[in-house]
């Protein structure tokens, strides 16, 4: 009956509207994709991505992350993953201040709009410092100058900051058109479907590229179609998973009548920090990756050799790369879940409510009880993170695949947004769909 509801997608004109706005602006994003920063020279920046050595690995995992962005150099160049950042950082924040957190136990709705409005304001020197730092890197990559008149004194200080300064506006428009998406759109979905828009962008690229030099292309096709069929599967299944704690609610008394208590469920996810330990432990670990090109062109040699084994070793292509990986997305995933499920504060809650866990007292042994439970099952979601995460360098030598272009197919970052944006927007539309009266009674009727 459902799969009949959709049939009634394009007859209501509210969300025929909505789904026109959200594809006219992914558009309007993918053709500003395009513009290139003024004075780059684009050539000279593919030609650095084509190559087999761990600078090469660093711009493709950088150019993956980018939406397909980096190799064009273009004013989305940085995409919004600034903000990203910035939304991270002031979420960790929030348990570290306790002036912070009180704020947001006092008036939620409140504190929400200002931990939005920080989050705007700290991205800003967080693009600065993202475009100062990309534009480093292929400086000292190519031993030149990728932008024309780039330097901080002189008649260069101009340029340079028009060109910083339209790399940041490429950001906040990015941002921009993701909000407008999630007002005037489909809802809440703007900024996910923005980087989902990115990542689809380059499947075709990335599908070529395995396929360019393989002489039986087929049985590869149809083996990385499979790969990808199970991986998914998998997410989904993991994404699904739930613990139910079993919760007790207080009857009510209606007249002269008390109701019996009702028995229920209190739903734990097994992944609840989604993608962000993803990109939290890729910003890191490609961080002194970043800093170390800078000295690759150093006149001292240890310093230059020093340099050249961080970049090769965090630069995306190694196996030393993959096991810090690894480790570092299951130690963010039981972090940044503790820093959710505190901000949550299930055990006053439910006390407000009245309600209680059979057999636990309520108030804080219930919020103790409850990240007990939550860290357990959060285990095997961390490990099967991890796994997805560093499945690139596991089917590596399984296989003959064209590098981290053909890689960038199954990438755990990619896999995961494409498969979450899809199956939340899909959730989304049904949502609306029964809120415009296209539900199964309906239908049935």
């Amino acid at each position: 009956m459902k799969r009949s509801a959709w049939r009634y997608l394009w007859k209501s004109e509210d969300i025929r509207k909505k789904l026109l706005i959200t594809v006219a602006l992914l558009i309007l994003y993918r053709l500003a994709a395009n513009i290139p920063v003024p004075g780059i020279d684009r050539e000279l920046i593919r030609s650095l991505t084509q190559g087999n050595n761990p600078a090469a690995g660093l711009l493709n995992l950088l150019n993956l992350l980018s939406g397909g962005t980096m190799t064009n150099f273009s004013i989305l160049a940085m995409g919004v993953y600034p903000y990203i950042t910035a939304q991270i950082i002031v979420q960790l924040l929030v348990p570290i201040i306790p002036a912070l957190e009180q704020r947001l136990k006092d008036d939620p709705r409140q504190g929400r709009i200002w931990m939005e409005k920080w989050t705007m304001i700290l991205t800003i020197p967080m693009a600065l410092l993202s475009a100062i730092g990309q534009i480093n890197i292929f400086n000292s990559l190519v031993g030149g100058q990728v932008l024309q008149n780039y330097g901080f004194s002189g008649a260069n200080l101009l340029p340079t900051i028009t060109v910083l300064v339209t790399m940041v506006a490429g950001t906040m428009f990015g941002i921009w058109l993701g909000q407008l998406i999630s007002e005037y759109g489909i809802p809440n979905q703007g900024l996910s479907l923005i980087i989902f828009a990115g990542i689809v962008s380059q499947i075709p690229n990335n599908l070529a590229a395995v396929l360019s030099d393989q002489q039986n292309w087929w049985w590869m096709l149809a083996l990385i179609l499979v790969i990808l069929l199970l991986t998914i599967f998998a997410i989904v299944f993991v994404q699904q998973g739930r613990r139910n704690v079993p919760v007790m609610f207080p009857g009510r008394r209606v007249g002269n009548r008390m109701s019996m208590p009702v028995r229920s469920n209190l739903p734990l996810m097994v992944n609840m920090a989604g993608m962000i330990p993803l990109i939290f432990a890729q910003a890191i670990l490609t961080f002194p990756a970043l800093v170390a090109s800078w000295f690759q062109g150093s006149q001292t040699e240890w310093v230059r050799n020093f340099a050249t084994s961080v970049v090769s070793i965090f630069g995306g292509t190694s196996g030393w790369y993959a096991l810090f990986y690894f480790l570092m997305v299951v130690a963010f995933t039981f972090f940044y879940t503790d820093v959710l499920f505190a901000q949550q504060n299930y055990g006053e809650n439910l006390k407000r409510q009245g309600a209680q866990i059979p057999g636990v007292t309520r108030g804080a042994p219930t919020q103790k009880y409850l990240t007990k439970v939550q860290r357990r099952i959060t285990l095997p979601g961390a490990l099967f993170l991890g796994i997805v995460a560093v499945l690139p360098y596991i089917l590596t030598p399984i296989f003959p695949v064209s590098g981290r272009a053909g890689l960038g197919l199954v990438t755990a970052a990619g896999l995961l947004i494409v498969v979450g944006v899809v199956r939340d927007t899909f959730m989304i539309i049904e949502t609306e769909l029964k809120l415009h009266g296209y539900d199964e009674n309906l239908i049935r009727g």
